[in-house]
């Protein structure tokens, strides 16, 4: 993986108001300067130790690849998830055990005051770039122009600010969002049939609205120009129960918006790797 720098554009994965920040080069010299004095020196370590195979990641190993995507050091970070893969992990479980926990601790970091917006989104704009290199995403003609996602709230709720905070991230992360269209049955079917996009993501912050929720997803599914969409739901009522998204016919949900984004990358590599299958 010495080659990671160079196998994909950072700038697919963040947006260039981020990118073009001034301070970022400082940001992630500072950073670097920790992982070289403490992370990489527990890797090698981990690299001589013999681990039990299929062994889940720690917390101390979600965290050293938390602090290695917040530095500029993708390069070890890919190692860092070959070594955790060698041990026979699957990706599917790398993603769920280690990728998302680390996108979730982010945003817990963010909350926290531990790390800021920009230090948190370079960090997941590294998550994605590492899950589509390893996912083999990233060799998709025009990328950029595929990885565009329809924010939605559930008819009748009003949970705005859990979708705000996503869109947020998404934009940052380098998504092209659309957030404008009202969530009546008939403007969203006319959105996803007139235009492609790779995810639609659905909030709702009441279970109230379940039903309605669950016929807006059904209705995205049957008018969306891509059959292979994938759909994430969130809001307090999924963080209380995450088995609550598969009962209204939704792929993934993610407990906070930096989480989201990832989860986002994930259901864009699930539906291109479908579609290539076809």
């Amino acid at each position: 993986m010495s080659a990671f720098e160079g196998v994909v554009d950072e700038a697919l994965f963040l947006s260039p108001s981020i990118l073009g920040r001034s301070d970022v080069a400082q940001r992630r010299a500072k950073l670097a300067r920790v992982v070289a004095g403490e992370i990489i020196p527990r890797l090698m370590l981990l690299h001589r130790e013999v681990v039990p195979a299929a062994e889940a990641p720690t917390e101390d190993e979600i965290a050293g690849l938390a602090r290695l995507v917040l530095s500029a050091e993708s390069g070890e970070a890919a190692r860092y998830i070959t070594l955790l893969r060698d041990r026979g992990l699957s990706m599917e479980r790398l993603f769920v055990e280690l990728l998302e926990p680390c996108a979730r601790l982010l945003g817990t970091m963010w909350d926290r005051d531990e790390c800021d917006f920009i230090d948190v989104t370079l960090g997941l704009g590294r998550l994605q770039k590492l899950l589509a290199v390893f996912n083999a995403t990233h060799v998709l003609p025009a990328l950029d122009e595929k990885r565009r996602v329809l924010m939605l709230t559930t008819p009748g709720d009003q949970h705005m600010f859990g979708l705000s905070m996503v869109t947020k991230f998404l934009d940052a992360g380098g998504w092209r969002v659309e957030s404008d269209i009202e969530p009546t049955p008939m403007a969203v079917a006319a959105a996803v049939g007139d235009a492609w996009y790779a995810v639609a993501g659905l909030t709702l912050g009441s279970e109230r609205h379940l039903a309605q929720l669950g016929a807006m997803i059904a209705l995205i599914r049957e008018n969306s120009l891509n059959p292979a969409i994938g759909i994430m739901v969130g809001g307090p009522v999924f963080s209380a129960d995450p088995g609550l998204a598969r009962s209204v016919g939704a792929d993934a949900t993610a407990v906070n918006a930096p989480a989201a984004v990832l989860v986002a990358q994930k259901l864009f590599d699930l539906g291109a790797l479908r579609s290539w299958a076809a």
